[in-house]
């Protein structure tokens, strides 16, 4: 299991607006919804060659990408497979916040990495706070794993229809 890393506030809220047009999770919300999400975010760094999550790890936050690269990687039969790489204003875990299994792959840095972190508990405290907010980032989240779902299912029909040579 990989061991979580301290997460700070994340003070300068101004220097993440330049990706926020990015962060598909945060879409449709208003000015003082978002800065309502980012006083709850934190920030976190990471080297490259470090581990933010293994298999089997407990979901606990939703991470951006505010600078370097992340890849998500799965051990098939033995062999690691690379099914996803990640880089600034998009965001990976977001299922954390919904979604009730551990993690099956592995987070891993490419490009040392600052991340913004915005926990489980946070998304979950907004449900009393402010519902509204709430089921909107919700319906963001559950968006992004469809797209995801999607770009899956279309990659397995390729493979599945794919005449052998």
């Amino acid at each position: 299991m990989a061991k979580p890393k301290p997460c700070v506030p994340l003070v300068d809220i101004e220097a993440v607006l330049p990706i926020l047009n990015k962060i598909s999770i945060l879409g449709g919300l208003s000015d003082a919804q978002l800065y309502k999400v980012f006083r709850a975010m934190e920030s976190v760094a990471y080297r490259a060659g470090e581990t933010i999550f293994e298999p089997g790890d407990v979901p606990t936050h939703i991470y951006i990408i505010r600078s370097g690269k992340v890849k998500i990687v799965a051990n098939v039969a033995g062999t690691p497979m690379e099914l996803m790489e990640y880089v600034t204003g998009q965001c990976f875990g977001e299922t954390a916040a919904i979604g009730i299994l551990p993690h099956s792959a592995t987070a891993l840095v490419v490009e040392d990495a600052e991340l913004l972190a915005l926990s489980a508990g946070a998304v979950h405290a907004l449900h009393k706070e402010d519902p509204v907010l709430f089921g909107l980032l919700v319906l963001n989240i559950a968006r992004e794993a469809c797209r995801r779902l999607h770009k899956a299912d279309e990659i397995m029909l390729h493979y599945a229809t794919a005449k052998p040579q």
